[in-house]
């Protein structure tokens, strides 16, 4: 069995054909037309040449890169990652002054004869490059071959010539621009060198790395020695201070003991002194002091005690009471005396060699802690002079350069392609127009088909009409074709139609609509005119005649009443008439088939509304039930007059006629509303008119319409004149 997916897709594609039958007029004049315009204005076009040619690119020229200067004077790059290069010698290409150039030299004209306008020589232009190359290609159409070859050959020549002009303009500017930068720079090396020479004057700096490297380590050896010496100053100091205990004299005293005792002048003075002293005693122990003697050795006393008081002053330096038994020492003190003195001069040694060293050791220390800032200016200094020496290096180095290259007269591209003269025209491609146009036409057709069945708010298929009105669907009558006749009792004149078959198929829906209930009153309508519900009604009371049941057909449509014509009676008395107590059902109605009675609708009353919703209406209906197996109603339409709710309250159901190409999605929403609204009891729908438009018909009709009961076959002829009848009423 096939799946919903493939049902889905064959409704859809039958859909679409359904479509293409109905517009099919549409679709081929759309072709048709499309197409022969495309035709008419690819012969009528003059045939258009195409000449190309090709240049190739260096990323520099080819001296600049034998010769390694001035590599980027004239060097193709671009300003970002994504500009391209090529790209950007393509639009110089293009650029109006070489555009002008070429249509002044070539006197390029239009087809009015007038100077060719840059804009249009663009137009047949094309410059692109070609891919995962380094080349450009050069195409130019024209109606004269020769003149396309001229204009691609000329205007490659005037690239190149610009090109290598624009290269040599660089150069130029260039080198106008170093010559200006190179005094400055120099005088900047300048500047540079006479700091750095001041740092080092003014700082007494040679070699800052070797200063500091030998720095620590005479910092190190000064603090050794220190320690050795306050060593050797402790040792001398407690020696010193032994012996000042020992002799009971301070350092000062004991020098100068030591330095009287060492003295000549001091220690004949002093013997001289100590000689009268020692007579003085002898002479007092026998004569008093007033005696001469006594007296004249106190003088010389008194004398020798000031000379040696003079002595000692002189030799010491200064004034100095010294006790006279301490002038003269003996051998032992005499020698700790100038022990004593010896370790003093020692110590006094030691401590004046560790200030030394000390101040020393600080000095280094403050000249290492001032290196690194010392380096660190220095190394500035040093970087500022490294930077403007290199520049002006370089800058000097560039200046040769763009000398060099101002004077060369090669650029970054050539030739490696000249333009040919082009054999075959490029345009008009006919084939390929043609079949453009072909598409195109279909394109354009059946989508102007498909947005017209959009816009349309018809209902064109059965389907259609289904889906909108939401009612379960009893049957589909197919539309008569002229070869099937025109009557429109179709079961009367042809009983083997397929007509006939969808009656039969629709009186057993119907049965099946009220499964608790016999079905005796059915009130057909539609929502619109022209829908065929009487058409309809006149059918289905024939085919249940033909079951062999009794059955009563009423017009009820007293406004547009239509059974008299389909049965071509007289139409004196009827509906109207019973309601209005002028005759009675038995006189007014008409039998022309057997089991068949048929009650026009009588004299078109003023107000049919009064007489439809009237008693005898209702007792009318009644006694028609009782009277007959099947009541069969036709009523105006539901959208404009309410005749049809109101006799569908007295029936057992409603039967709705719906057309496809007559009734509109818009009437079907009214008529379903009002429905829902009135709580009717619809039995159902049935389409009619039914044509080869509809999927229903393409499938199941032909069964019946190819082979009918007299052997006749329907023709593609009949069906062609048929669709062709129904494009031109429309």
């Amino acid at each position: 069995m096939p799946s919903y997916q493939e049902e889905q897709d064959e409704i859809n594609l039958q859909q679409y054909w359904l479509t293409v039958k109905r517009r099919w007029l549409l679709i081929a004049t759309i072709i048709g037309s499309v197409f022969g315009i495309t035709a008419f204005i690819t012969f009528s076009q003059k045939p258009i040449y195409q000449a190309e040619g090709k240049l190739i690119f260096d990323k520099q020229s080819s001296v600049s890169s034998l010769t390694g200067v001035s590599e980027r004077v004239g060097e193709l790059s671009g300003l970002t990652n994504l500009s391209n290069p090529l790209e950007t010698q393509a639009e110089i290409i293009r650029s109006h002054p070489l555009i002008q150039k070429i249509i002044d030299e070539l006197q390029l004209k239009d087809q009015e004869g007038e100077p060719l306008a840059i804009d249009d020589f663009l137009k047949k232009l094309k410059v692109q490059s070609i891919r995962g190359t380094d080349v450009l290609q050069l195409s130019y159409l024209n109606t004269d071959p020769q003149e396309a070859q001229a204009t691609v050959n000329q205007l490659m020549a005037a690239y190149l010539e610009d090109n290598v002009l624009t290269n040599r303009s660089q150069a130029a500017a260039a080198r106008e621009f170093l010559s200006k930068q190179l005094p400055q720079v120099e005088a900047q090396v300048s500047d540079a060198e006479l700091a750095l020479r001041r740092f080092k004057e003014r700082n007494e700096v040679v070699a800052l790395e070797e200063e500091a490297k030998k720095g620590v380590e005479r910092v190190y050896e000064i603090s050794n020695q220190i320690t050795l010496l306050r060593a050797r100053l402790v040792d001398a100091s407690s020696r010193s201070g032994a012996l000042q205990n020992q002799l009971e004299l301070n350092t000062e005293q004991a020098t100068a003991l030591s330095t009287l005792s060492q003295s000549r002048a001091v220690q004949q003075v002093l013997s001289e002194y100590q000689k009268v002293q020692d007579q003085l005693a002898v002479e007092r122990s026998r004569l008093t002091d007033e005696h001469p003697v006594v007296v004249n050795l106190l003088n010389e006393e008194e004398a020798l005690r000031i000379q040696l008081e003079g002595r000692v002053t002189q030799t010491l330096g200064r004034s100095q009471p010294i006790p006279d038994q301490d002038l003269q020492i003996g051998e032992l003190k005499q020698a700790l005396t100038a022990n004593l003195v010896q370790v003093e001069v020692e110590r006094l040694g030691l401590e004046n060699q560790v200030d030394v060293l000390t101040q020393a050791f600080t000095f280094d220390q403050v000249r290492l802690r001032s290196l690194p800032r010392l380096e660190q200016q220095q190394l500035q200094l040093q970087r500022q002079l490294q930077v403007a020496r290199t520049t002006y290096e370089q800058l000097l180095g560039r200046f040769q350069e763009v000398q060099l290259v101002e004077n060369q007269n090669v650029g970054n591209a050539r030739i490696i392609s000249k333009a040919l003269l082009p054999e075959k025209s490029v345009s008009p491609r006919i084939a390929l127009n043609l079949a453009l146009g072909g598409f195109l036409g279909i394109v354009l057709a059946f989508g102007s088909a498909l947005l017209l069945d959009a816009v349309d708010k018809s209902v064109q298929t059965a389907e259609e009409a289904e889906k909108l009105l939401g009612y379960p669907l009893l049957g589909k009558v197919p539309k008569l074709l002229r070869d099937e006749g025109t009557s429109e009792l179709p079961l009367l004149d042809n009983p083997y139609s397929s007509v006939n078959t969808a009656f039969e198929m629709l009186q057993i829906n119907l049965g099946f609509t009220i499964s608790d209930k016999e079905l005796k009153v059915i009130v057909v309508s539609s929502c619109l005119p022209g829908e065929g519900k009487s058409f309809v009604t006149a059918n289905l009371a024939v085919a249940t005649a033909q079951m062999g049941r009794r059955v009563l057909l009423i017009d009820a449509d007293m406004r547009r009443p239509r059974q008299q014509e389909v049965w071509q009676v007289r139409n004196l008395m009827g509906l109207s008439n019973v309601l209005a107590g002028q005759a009675n059902l038995a006189q007014s109605c008409h039998e022309p088939l057997v089991n068949l009675h048929l009650l026009t609708a009588g004299t078109i009353p003023p107000n049919p509304v009064a007489l439809l919703d009237s008693e005898r209406m209702h007792e009318l209906v009644q006694q028609a039930s009782q009277d007959y197996d099947c009541v069969i109603i036709d009523t105006p339409p539901l959208t404009f007059i309410a005749d049809a709710s109101i006799i569908g309250k007295l029936a057992d159901g409603i039967l709705l006629v719906a057309r496809p190409g007559v009734v509109n999605s818009d009437a079907i929403r009214t008529t379903r509303t009002l429905l829902e609204n009135s709580r009717l009891s619809v039995l159902g729908m049935v389409v009619n008119g039914v044509s080869g438009d509809s999927s229903y018909y393409y499938n199941n009709s032909h069964y019946y319409h190819q082979q009918n009961g007299n052997g006749k076959k329907h023709t593609i002829e009949s069906q062609f004149k048929e669709i062709t009848d129904k494009w031109l009423k429309k």
